[in-house]
């Protein structure tokens, strides 16, 4: 027997297929099992743009909990670096950014050919309907005011990702 990389991709295709099949064969199926499947089968990344590390830190570990791949940014310089090793499904930025503020770079992605597709979600700390009415002008699908309610956010990220296929 050989000690080099096994593969098992087909086995993990038939064993989620097989616990597919079963799945919907239960008259109730519990929301976070399917997620749990779901995101196995083709894990979906998100995008979190964020100067506060505790902030990006902690987005980070919600989603990663919920079974995504999470890529980070501090701000709009760090951006091009991670879009061009990763495309990603949903971006999470603050409207408070050096250099580049929210806003800017939320209406430079819309204006990108290649990533005004992806939805957007602004959390921030800026909490005036002023800057809420701004976020939403610059492109955001949702605007979350900090603190945010985990529960809220992790809601609106899955809602964005499943409307968004």
């Amino acid at each position: 027997m050989s000690k080099g990389k096994i593969n098992t991709k087909d086995l993990v295709k038939k064993i989620e297929k097989l616990t597919k099949e079963r799945m919907t064969q239960e008259s109730v199926v519990d929301l976070n099992s399917f997620r749990e499947l779901k995101n196995k089968e083709t894990p979906k990344t998100i995008l979190v743009i964020e100067d506060d590390e505790t902030m990006r830190n902690a987005i980070k570990r919600i989603f990663e909990a919920e079974g995504l791949v999470v890529k980070v940014a501090a701000d709009g310089t760090q951006l091009a670096s991670v879009l061009d090793d990763n495309p990603v499904d949903l971006i999470i930025m603050d409207i408070g950014l050096p250099w580049i503020n929210g806003i800017e770079l939320a209406k430079m992605l819309k204006e990108h050919d290649d990533l005004k597709q992806i939805p957007l979600i602004f959390v921030s700390g800026k909490t005036s309907d002023f800057d809420v009415k701004r976020g939403f002008e610059a492109g955001a699908d949702d605007y979350i005011k900090k603190p945010f309610d985990i529960d809220k956010i992790k809601k609106t990220v899955h809602t964005l990702l499943t409307l968004n296929k």
